[in-house]
């Protein structure tokens, strides 16, 4: 593989693709060689059970976590030490477990602060204008401070800030976590709305049956590697993984 950096042709190349990927924490090895792609427009979930390794392999896309050996190729360049601010500007959105929204800033300013990498003032106008209609909770409570939003109201809040840094790829991290099921619900219709609009979205989600009922094909990760993949309804049927991970 060459080092060029990533670049605008695709071809026939997936917009995203780990090769052999490989993370390490100390002498423990989180990710075996992990192995994803992920075409343009496409929504792909990736499925697994806690310390499977599916936050680890966002963070490496993220380039929050080191690559200890493979490929992370975007539009077929390599993004393996590039610093996370460069990755950002090259369109990887990324929305973190545990929503981390800023609590004493408002509404209003944490989207603001979604487009800081941005000059394109009247685009980011309309971008909030997006949001809000996205959310009509998050239009309601625009001044209000971020910690006294609910649960749900703070995971749309964290999806909306993510969308405001205009992403071609769009990375979400259980954003189903601790979420009542009527609200589990409303970020998934939000999260297929988007992509019928065309965003390519890579969804982590333990929620198997809510990420795969929007996905076109999902993964499921295992003690760091990949042990299934494939189109979205067929891996709804499998029985190893509905006995699995939907308790059937």
């Amino acid at each position: 593989m060459n080092g060029r950096p990533p670049g605008d042709g695709m071809g026939d190349r997936p917009l995203l693709q780990l090769q052999g990927l490989q993370v390490h924490y100390g002498n423990v090895r989180a990710l075996h060689g992990v192995e994803l792609e992920v075409r343009q427009g496409e929504l792909v979930a990736l499925l697994g059970p806690n310390g499977a390794g599916k936050s680890t392999t966002l963070r490496a896309i993220s380039g929050l976590a080191a690559p200890a050996a493979g490929h992370i190729l975007w539009r077929g360049g390599n993004l393996a030490g590039l610093p996370a601010h460069r990755i950002v500007r090259l369109g990887i959105g990324h929305c973190p477990e545990g929503r981390r929204v800023l609590t004493r800033q408002s509404v209003a300013a944490n989207l603001e602060l979604g487009a800081w990498l941005r000059r394109d003032t009247g685009a980011i106008r309309h971008d909030l204008d997006r949001c809000y209609s996205l959310f009509p909770r998050l239009a309601e409570r625009r001044q209000q401070l971020a910690g006294g939003l609910s649960g749900g109201e703070q995971q749309m809040l964290a999806i909306a800030r993510a969308l405001m840094g205009r992403p071609t790829l769009l990375m979400l991290d259980e954003p189903s976590l601790g979420l009542a099921p009527r609200l589990v619900g409303e970020v998934m219709t939000a999260l297929a709305g988007l992509h019928r609009d065309g965003l390519t979205i890579l969804l982590v989600e333990q929620n198997a049956e809510a990420a795969l009922s929007i996905a076109d094909r999902g993964y499921v990760l295992e003690a760091g590697l990949i042990s299934l993949a494939g189109p979205a309804r067929q891996l709804l049927a499998d029985s190893s993984l509905r006995a699995s991970y939907l308790g059937e």
